[in-house]
């Protein structure tokens, strides 16, 4: 079930990090950190999952770091969050019997309603591509220190 969270805010944040920041160096993480201020220990973790997910490639080394697997174009938000929530899904506890979803209303009325929004919300976010997002924070005026660092000379 959708629930946006502070790890999903973070790590959407990051990606599109990555993607307005991009050069031909890998980005790190602690750039990413410095630029906007995501602790060290949510981005780490969430890091490793976009990376096994297909959303980022993972560079070793010294100089090592982070880069978009594909395209901007080609990842949207919704996948994003499917990937951190599928990180939070294994992180919730159980609340047992007793919770609001365990009751004949729950589940014959609220249960439906919750997940027609949800399926609404993530068709709504799997239409929005992180270079729909670069966009923005380009029109919106944000600084990108990759494209202070671009070398146009031949």
């Amino acid at each position: 079930m959708l629930r946006l969270s502070r790890k999903m805010l973070f790590a959407l944040e990051a990606v599109v990090d990555i993607a307005y920041n991009a050069r031909p160096e890998p980005v790190q993480s602690k750039e990413i950190t410095r630029r906007q201020g995501i602790p060290q220990r949510y981005l780490e973790q969430v890091m490793q999952q976009l990376v096994h997910a297909g959303v980022l490639k993972g560079v070793r080394g010294p100089k090592g770091g982070y880069r978009l697997a594909r395209e901007r174009r080609r990842i949207t938000v919704g996948e994003i969050i499917r990937v951190v929530g599928a990180i939070e899904t294994g992180e919730e506890e159980d609340l047992g019997e007793g919770t609001p979803m365990s009751s004949e209303l729950g589940k014959k009325v609220v249960q439906p309603l919750w997940t027609e929004l949800h399926d609404t919300i993530m068709a709504k976010l799997d239409s929005i591509s992180v270079e729909e997002l670069c966009r923005r924070a380009e029109t919106a005026g944000v600084h990108s220190e990759g494209r202070e660092r671009m070398d146009f000379s031949i």
